[in-house]
């Protein structure tokens, strides 16, 4: 096993038992007909190369595919391959302390419509589309230069629109660096013709804002300094 690799497994230190638990986890997502452990066993296991989601779930996939799955996840050929890298790793490891840095969050709106969020995202609010999955999608990430989020398809409405605007129940907050950003991206979502939920104000915090509403009722906050 390479040196870097070695050094990897020290920091997260695995071990039989939980390799084990992972791959009985895939075996039950994919008995369960779960569509997103289609696309991981297409990745990793090169006999379902160019299936189909539909086909993969409905193949004979068994515990030794998803030991091979999580083998290959962990850099390993095979499933033998990986517990005699698992023994060879020594138990007791000293890790260096030091500060974690989160560099990036992206927050889940839930939408009825796939399709009908990303057209908004990307007519309304000048958003690309990073990839859309699913035929007809049930997930989808859009984005703008650094900010992402992410869209989940849902059958029925988690929070009803008239608590959601009572409370002003934000889906995310998404800021520019600038007094006048924030106020040409008000312009720019205006002139687009955005419904918005509150326009751009003047917080009392020191902060200029306002919100816009998805058309699932979701409420989108954008903010930048007041001056």
């Amino acid at each position: 096993m390479p040196t870097y690799a070695i050094s990897a497994w020290r920091t997260c230190m695995p071990d039989l038992e939980n390799v084990k638990k992972q791959a009985k986890q895939i075996l039950r997502w994919h008995r369960e007909q779960h569509y997103p452990v289609a696309a991981q066993i297409r990745k990793l296991l090169p006999r379902f190369r160019g299936m189909p989601d539909s086909e993969i779930l409905a193949a004979n996939f068994k515990l030794s595919d998803a030991q091979e799955m999580v083998a290959r996840q962990h850099g390993f050929d095979s499933w033998q391959a990986l517990k005699v890298g698992l023994s060879a790793i020594p138990r007791e490891v000293k890790l260096p302390l030091r500060k974690v840095t989160l560099v990036a969050a992206e927050p889940q709106l839930l939408v009825a419509d796939i399709k009908t969020s990303c057209k908004f995202f990307v007519e309304k609010l000048g958003f690309s589309i990073v990839f859309s999955y699913g035929d007809p999608p049930y997930y989808a990430q859009v984005g703008r230069d650094g900010v992402r989020l992410n869209l989940r398809c849902v059958e029925a409405t988690v929070i009803g629109s008239t608590v959601r605007d009572h409370e002003e129940l934000l889906s995310a907050s998404i800021t520019v660096a600038t007094a006048d950003e924030i106020k040409m991206l008000f312009l720019e979502f205006q002139s687009a013709g955005v419904s918005f939920h509150q326009t751009l104000k003047k917080q009392p915090w020191g902060a200029k804002n306002f919100v816009v509403k998805g058309p699932d009722g979701n409420l989108l906050l954008f903010a930048g300094p007041a001056n």
